[in-house]
């Protein structure tokens, strides 16, 4: 065993260990930092197959951005675990039933003959200034352009619909002006009225 078939098992343990405590663990907070390690074991074992554009990637938007954006919305949050708890049992069966289908799909792709080290193609040896990620734009910009394009436009209309919503004026909603509460004088506020006293009968009394 040389020193990459070791990192990427040690990497490959961690990953699935940190994955088992991001579903088991009950603190929120903790889940999510245990999701943090699981992007951190991904990218090294990306690191081990030489895809390091992957791996900076895979690091600097899911960890530097999404996670932490999810992890700041938990912590904001006020999450009542047992409440979410509450009727967890009977989505058991179903979620049984699941399971049992992705293990019985695992096992029939795993014990197949073409799956193994045996049915993997060695790599090619490249020169110095070989680049996966050159090559990997040239893989996408030109056998999956369209696929790019939809994704890219879908990506847009969400971004839009994000804005949109952000601009929803409810009804009945107030809201200050400042323009028209610094135009404000005392005749827009104070209203004198003159009118007669009024005699009330224990008065009269009197």
């Amino acid at each position: 065993m040389n020193f990459l078939q070791f990192s990427f098992y040690l990497f490959s343990a961690i990953l699935i260990v940190a994955a088992s405590l991001v579903v088991t663990v009950r603190n929120p907070v903790k889940a999510a930092l245990y999701l943090v390690l699981v992007f951190f074991s991904a990218a090294c074992i990306w690191l081990t197959l030489e895809a390091e554009f992957l791996a900076i990637v895979l690091v600097l938007v899911y960890v530097g951005a999404v996670m932490v954006l999810f992890l700041f919305v938990v912590m904001m949050l006020d999450i009542d675990v047992a409440r979410l708890r509450e009727g967890f049992t009977q989505y058991l069966p179903a979620g049984l039933v699941i399971a049992g289908v992705m293990v019985a799909e695992l096992s029939v792709v795993m014990l197949s003959r073409r799956f193994g080290l045996d049915a993997i193609p060695r790599p090619v040896a490249r020169g110095v200034d070989y680049s996966n990620t050159r090559e990997l734009g040239l893989v996408l910009y030109t056998d999956y352009v369209y696929a790019f394009e939809i994704a890219a436009l879908i990506l847009l209309v969400a971004i839009i619909a994000a804005i949109s919503l952000t601009f929803r004026r409810r009804g009945g909603t107030k809201v200050q002006v400042i323009a028209e509460q610094l135009r404000v004088t005392k005749a827009d506020r104070l209203r004198i009225v003159k009118m007669s006293s009024e005699i009330t009968d224990g008065e009269k009394s009197q």
